[in-house]
């Protein structure tokens, strides 16, 4: 019987960043022999979406057992460690750390990045998480963790290992816009960004990662065409089909740099930063000025290639070091 392992993360609440991750992951326990069993909003779906086991993530005994029935506990990918959201969101996260610790499970928190946290928040990461594995997915949650006293190892975002279909055809006259829609301050600088992109002769594709957040935002753009889904494959192959990406969203700019496609970022969160730096693209604070996105867009200023090869190399190596 294979080693069943056990992946928190923010999984069944429809955000196709996440359930890129999500994807990514099952994908690589499974290629490892091992049975993946993700802590879901909605498990019945996320069973059947990803042919892995699956337990509701906040009802005690499903969570108890899954716990139980499981070898190791991921606790990631994504940014679960922070209280930016709310400290009840850390509380969960850490909560689902403790119980499998004192379950004598194996923890290992995986391909996140840390932080932003408050004082309050930096002491309850550190006391929970001290003496366990930490692998982060970003150089700047290496340095929140030497803040707090803990030693971690660089990783990269599991959903850099997804790829797109083979053989689409890439437009370079297309780009990609993919707002946030709690990122207001982003809404109207995109709007004229979409505006004189069009001017240009470029097809502009509002890209929805969040249908229940983001739907009125992508609508609100401009944009030559808007696609809306859950779907992180589908998500991925629209953007490999386009020449350029620009994205507040974190994982429209990770899911770029798996298609091969280059991107700008918006930072409305460190963690945008922190990837765009790792991969050697442009990232802009809010409100971004939209006459350099523009021209961004229009040259097609590329990434780090070779830093963006590492990073997918040390986020596959980060599963042998996980669950090895």
């Amino acid at each position: 019987m294979s080693r069943r392992v056990a992946v928190s993360g923010y999984y069944g609440f429809g955000n196709t960043g996440d359930e890129a991750i999500a994807l990514a992951i099952t994908r690589e326990i499974r290629k490892r022999g091992m049975t993946p069993l993700l802590l879901s909003n909605t498990p019945q779906e996320s069973a059947q979406t990803y042919g892995s086991e699956a337990a509701a993530r906040m009802k005690p005994l499903p969570l108890l057992s899954a716990v139980a029935r499981s070898s190791v506990l991921l606790s990631g990918g994504g940014g679960l460690l922070q209280d930016r959201t709310s400290a009840r969101t850390l509380s969960y996260y850490l909560g689902v750390i403790r119980l499998a610790r004192m379950m004598g499970k194996r923890v290992v928190i995986f391909n996140q990045s840390v932080g932003p946290l408050s004082p309050e928040g930096g002491r309850r990461v550190a006391a929970a998480l001290a003496g366990l594995r930490i692998i982060v997915r970003d150089g700047a949650s290496l340095e929140t963790l030497e803040g707090l006293g803990l030693k971690g190892e660089l990783g990269g975002d599991p959903a850099l290992l997804l790829s797109p279909t083979p053989e689409l055809p890439r437009d370079l006259q297309s780009v990609i816009v993919a707002p946030r829609g709690d990122v207001t301050e982003a809404l109207e600088p995109l709007q004229q960004v979409t505006v004189q992109l069009r001017r240009a002769g470029r097809h502009v594709t509002a890209l929805s990662f969040m249908p229940d957040h983001d739907d009125a935002a992508a609508h609100a753009l401009g944009a030559n065409h808007v696609v809306s889904t859950r779907d992180p494959q589908t998500a991925l192959d629209t953007i490999a089909r386009s020449g350029y990406v620009i994205g507040v969203r974190l994982h429209a700019l990770i899911l770029a740099a798996a298609a091969g496609t280059p991107f700008s970022g918006i930072a409305y969160d460190p963690k945008v930063q922190g990837f765009c730096a790792d991969a050697g693209a442009p990232s802009h604070p809010l409100p971004p000025v939209p006459a350099i996105l523009v021209e961004e867009a229009i040259r097609r200023v590329t990434p780090d290639w070779n830093a963006l090869e590492d990073m997918k190399l040390r986020a596959s190596h980060s599963f042998s070091r996980a669950l090895n």
